[in-house]
């Protein structure tokens, strides 16, 4: 059975068409029932195509030499969302041609786009852009919201605790994950007004598929501790750039300890596979993917300066998303948690 197709924007990020292309056709050579809908320079795309003759029965190109800038401002590009590449792809799920997006574009134009295109699902107010991260777990972290809100109220945060969870029995094939909300301290008392009320809210909600145990420290992120760490775009997007600049600070400190001496290099060659385990598991590329979660539609981010490998898995994610019916999970927590708030106000109403 193939899937509804996917509109990659092949203009998009640093590394451009060669790049988006041979990650659609790495992850086609991994799964034959992808098909695509390329869009971007058509002249541009047909060359890179010669390279992956298993893409073509599955391609077709929607030609666009228009492409958002890296450093565009959001309202800049809305103007131009008709003209160009990530515009495009985005209107080709709107209408139905496609049933998920993948770009490796900027990120503020991309959920600009996104969020006046396919507009917000009943009962979300605001989207939040979601990634998986790696964690001393079985399964990695899924972490909300990374950046598209950098202010947010307890409702949104409830909002992006359900959202998250359905992402997460998805992608780690979980029955109830474990949700935590980003906080100063793990004690009840600690936080804002706006953490303390949304741990309220999902303290008191019942029959939704998820277990919610409380707060998280930064720290604690990665241990495997939480499925799912939910935040405002402010925080997380901090939380993230500083968990990846730790990753980077320890692989360069083991590169130079490792190039350091003589016998440095000997323990290197020894302690070698495992090193290479360490190396897999922080690379960027293995969790490649960011969603924005809470749109009528699936769209991914991939991260800007992916390799091959990286675009396949964003790919990969989107494909899943749309076979896993990641909307209709998310709607249906939402009518759960619109029920458990009448029965509360019911239950509070009889005992008066």
């Amino acid at each position: 059975m193939s899937l509804p197709r996917i509109a990659v924007d092949a203009m998009g990020g640093d590394e451009g068409v060669r790049t988006m292309i041979s990650g659609a056709a790495l992850a086609r050579r991994r799964h034959d029932r992808f098909k695509f809908l390329l869009v971007g320079d058509r002249a541009r795309i047909e060359r890179a195509l010669e390279a992956h003759p298993n893409m073509r029965e599955a391609s077709e190109i929607l030609h666009c030499d228009d492409v958002v800038g890296g450093d565009e401002k959001p309202t800049q590009a809305l103007r131009r969302a008709k003209t160009t590449s990530m515009g495009l792809a985005i209107q080709a799920v709107k209408d139905g041609r496609a049933g998920a997006a993948v770009s490796a574009g900027n990120t503020g134009a991309l959920m600009a786009m996104s969020k006046l295109a396919l507009r917000t699902m009943p009962g979300i107010d605001r989207p939040a852009l979601a990634a998986l991260m790696p964690s001393l777990g079985e399964t990695d972290v899924v972490m909300l919201d990374l950046g598209a809100n950098t202010e947010c109220d307890a409702r949104n945060l409830v909002q992006f605790a359900i959202m998250g969870a359905a992402y997460a029995r998805i992608v780690n094939k979980q029955d109830a994950p474990r949700v935590r909300l980003l906080n100063i301290g793990t004690e009840d008392t600690k936080g804002t007004e706006v953490l303390q009320d949304a741990a309220a809210q999902l303290r008191a909600a019942t029959g939704l598929a998820l277990s919610f145990e409380g707060f998280v420290e930064a720290d604690k992120i990665n241990r495997g501790e939480t499925d799912v760490v939910v935040t405002d775009g402010f925080s997380g997007n901090i939380a993230l750039k500083a968990i990846e600049g730790t990753a980077r600070f320890v692989t360069d400190l083991l590169r130079q300890a490792f190039t350091s001496s003589f016998r440095s290099k000997v323990g290197f060659l020894v302690s070698r596979p495992a090193t290479e385990l360490l190396k897999h598991h922080l690379d960027p590329n293995n969790h490649n993917g960011a969603v924005f979660l809470g749109l009528n539609g699936v769209v991914v981010k991939s991260h800007g300066s992916a390799s091959a490998a990286g675009v396949a898995n964003a790919v990969a994610v989107a494909a899943r998303l749309l076979e896993e019916e990641l909307t209709e999970r998310i709607t249906a927590d939402l009518a759960e948690l619109g029920e458990a708030r009448l029965r509360e106000t019911g239950s509070s109403g009889a005992g008066k």
